[in-house]
């Protein structure tokens, strides 16, 4: 069992056509279509869509539809009602969460079907996720180095879903692999920032699954060094805290599932730069 493969495997949910790349449905449709015939298909998760438009994504699919994840707009009701509709395969949906009574009623309304992530800004509704039965997303980045939550509240985000058994996902600002300063959009005349590494949040959360003190897990989320993570024969080490691959599939499989990036490229793009592929 390979652990980077583990560790990597349907991680990544293309997310192109939100910020920064903000791409036509016709463009990120294509994107996806390509991503899904490279060698690196094995890292490429969910298509991820407002349900506001699903109409275009299914005028403009060509071939196999993707699995989807939808994000839930302003009226619950009629969101859930068009995914009925829809031919396409949605299984996951992905809304924002203000307080346990939205969370609450919001699952005496979704079907069996579809796995909701809700998301919060902070940890105190993550008890609530799971009594719901959930699934918790937490923001890690955007646009603006504003938008990035200090590591010690990613850490804590991670440290309570693990205490409470609530899987999640993790979306904007992970593009990519280990933490760095970089521009936050594509623009020339753009802002820079500090940026969560995908590699980072994920083997956090493997750790902390294993019950690393946050204190742990808030250095591994700051780390910036491409030597402090090795993969070995069937294990992952960072710094000498030992992950066997085994604990990194059980945790992928229902702890750590996966991030939203608007880009797919880059990520692999790193990862062969830092020769991990």
């Amino acid at each position: 069992m390979n652990p980077l493969r583990t560790l990597l495997e349907n991680l990544i949910d293309y997310a192109g056509l939100f910020p920064p790349s903000a791409l036509p449905m016709n463009r990120a449709v294509e994107n996806y279509a390509r991503y899904r015939s490279s060698p690196e298909s094995w890292m490429l998760g969910r298509f991820v869509v407002p349900v506001s438009r699903l109409d275009e994504l299914e005028a403009d699919l060509q071939g196999a539809a993707p699995l989807v994840s939808a994000l839930i707009g302003g009226d619950l009701e009629s969101d859930l009602e068009r995914i009925g509709r829809s031919p396409l395969p949605i299984d996951t949906i992905e809304m924002k969460a203000a307080d346990a009574d939205q969370i609450e009623s919001a699952m005496k309304r979704i079907p069996p079907k579809l796995m909701p992530y809700f998301e919060t800004a902070g940890i105190e509704l993550i008890p609530a996720i799971r009594a719901a039965g959930g699934r918790a997303k937490i923001r890690t980045g955007g646009i603006t180095p504003q938008a990035f939550p200090p590591a010690g509240a990613v850490a804590r985000f991670l440290a309570a879903c693990a205490k409470n058994e609530v899987a999640f996902k993790a979306t904007a600002g992970l593009h990519h692999p280990l933490r760095c300063y970089h521009a936050l959009t594509y623009s020339a005349d753009g802002p820079s920032g500090w940026m969560f590494g995908f590699l980072n949040v994920f083997a956090a959360a493997v750790l902390a699954r294993g019950g690393a003190e946050t204190a742990t897990l808030e250095r591994v989320l700051e780390e910036e060094s491409p030597d402090a993570f090795t993969f070995l024969d069937a294990r992952m080490e960072w710094r000498g805290n030992g992950i066997g691959a085994a604990e990194i599939a059980e945790a992928r499989r229902g702890f750590a599932i996966s991030f939203g990036s608007c880009s797919f490229e880059e990520p692999v793009q790193d990862l062969k730069a830092l020769g991990l592929l």
